[in-house]
């Protein structure tokens, strides 16, 4: 999985519109290889992140969990705890 693209269901608060669409723009660039497509692929990247940003909408909203709802300020805390200690090895 691409590490750009983050978890975004059972969080409060929910994940916003931007988030979402940052994560459909990632999948697409990592999917077709470009990060800025060619003008002539513009209107296919640009469809194709709608598309995908549309479906993760929508699987946002029917995904359902019996575990409570993380905490972005907790779970952010962990990552950064995670990433010190991976690389405080390599130096």
């Amino acid at each position: 999985m691409c590490r750009n693209i983050r978890t975004l269901h059972n969080f409060e608060p929910p994940a916003t519109p931007d988030e979402i669409e940052a994560a459909a723009l990632q999948y697409v660039r990592k999917v077709s290889g470009s990060r800025d497509p060619s003008q002539g692929n513009r209107q296919a990247f640009d469809d194709a992140v709608v598309a995908v940003a549309d479906a993760t909408r929508e699987l946002l909203e029917q995904l359902t969990t019996n575990v409570p709802p993380k905490n972005r300020e907790e779970e952010a805390a962990k990552a950064r705890a995670r990433s010190a200690k991976r690389f405080a090895n390599q130096r």
